[in-house]
């Protein structure tokens, strides 16, 4: 018999980290974008937040298995989509990644991410739990590459490579033994090298970007300028930072993108080194909480999809931080919860109301 599912239910210690990280995004954009043309995203940074929100608990009280199984035509959709965006996209900055909506601009590849989630958990669940042949993993790998080379080629490597943790968690609790993992590592290298020294698939100046982070010193006003302000930014706010509205690389326009790509590096200017951890021990425990719901799961398929979303926020937290303070390329990839954009937020709290899904149905028969 099932039982009937409340707001009791919800997880109400993960909602209480997302608002907080939500509370801080907020005001650290305003901060940022004080004397800056971006004044007032703030405000709109509030309304995708309500917005996540609501989704967010819209999607946990729908049964995650009615999601599993109409993630294939939502897969056919986004494929769609992207196509979409090569043929009617906008130009944004010399790349097409956003579909105009009215007066909203629409950034599918955003919302693959959570559709590929779904599809992966559905693919790997439906194997039963035995070993992986050759065969499965290759189609695990068509599933998770058409949408990645349709992102490619907007270009926008950085989302694109949100996608490849998303793959690999679902091969690693969908079981790959290690053979096959050190052979798909063999190639991935070849294939990486290949691509690197072709020149067809990467622009000059997304090589520039990748590398850029190993010696921003050697191009200071170019490729390496944007590595070189945000670690400035970080050092400068010291132990307890600068204060509030306060920071002189923030405030004085020297930091790029504070309130998006390097919102981490403005908020550490202006809240040091305890207020940078304080940020990165709430997203310790929000992964923690996920891991746990995974632990939870009714089935192999919740555990799959929880897990999914780990890998992605995850992959999102470490490469974007790591950008912010020099040891990873700078590749655009937003800080969930706190980079300003509507695509990334809802997505992110969409995925978290999935996950919230899985954990409110672990006793439900």
């Amino acid at each position: 018999m099932r039982r009937f599912l409340s707001f009791r239910d919800f997880d109400w210690a993960l909602i209480s980290m997302i608002i907080v990280l939500c509370i801080l995004s907020v005001a650290e954009i305003y901060s940022a974008t004080l004397h800056t043309k971006y004044l007032g995203f703030h405000t709109k940074q509030v309304y995708f937040i309500l917005g996540g929100l609501v989704a967010m608990v819209i999607f946990a009280k729908i049964d995650y298995h009615k999601l599993l199984d109409w993630a294939p035509w939502a897969y056919g959709v986004c494929l769609v989509a992207l196509v979409a965006v090569r043929l009617v996209g906008v130009k944004v900055l010399g790349a097409k990644r956003w579909i105009k909506v009215g007066p909203m601009h629409f950034q599918p590849s955003e919302w693959v991410k959570l559709i590929l989630i779904l599809v992966v958990a559905r693919y790997f669940a439906n194997l039963g739990g035995r070993s992986l042949t050759w065969k499965d993993i290759f189609k695990a790998f068509g599933l998770v590459g058409i949408p990645m080379v349709l992102v490619l080629i907007q270009p926008d490597l950085g989302t694109a490579l949100t996608y490849t943790p998303i793959l690999i968690a679902g091969m690693f609790l969908g079981g790959i033994n290690w053979r096959q993992a050190l052979i798909l590592l063999t190639c991935g290298a070849v294939l990486i090298a290949g691509v690197w020294t072709s020149g067809r698939i990467l622009k000059p100046y997304q090589k520039a970007r990748l590398t850029s982070f190993l010696d921003p010193g050697n191009d200071p006003k170019g490729s390496g300028y944007q590595i070189l302000q945000s670690k400035i930014a970080v050092g400068a706010g010291g132990i307890w930072g600068k204060g509030a509205e306060k920071g002189s690389q923030t405030q004085g326009a020297f930091l790029p993108i504070p309130h998006a790509d390097f919102i981490f590096a403005a908020f550490s200017e202006e809240h040091g080194f305890v207020g940078a951890l304080f940020v990165l021990l709430l997203y310790f425990f929000v992964l923690m909480r996920l891991i746990q719901n995974a632990q939870t799961a009714a089935d192999l398929s919740g555990s799959l999809i929880i897990m999914g979303i780990v890998a992605v926020l995850t992959f999102q937290i470490l490469v974007n931080v790591g950008m912010v303070i020099g040891f990873m390329p700078v590749t655009g990839i937003p800080l969930p919860l706190m980079s300003y954009g509507g695509s990334s937020v809802l997505f992110t709290f969409l995925a978290l109301g999935v996950a919230m899904n899985v954990r409110m149905r672990r006793f439900v028969n």
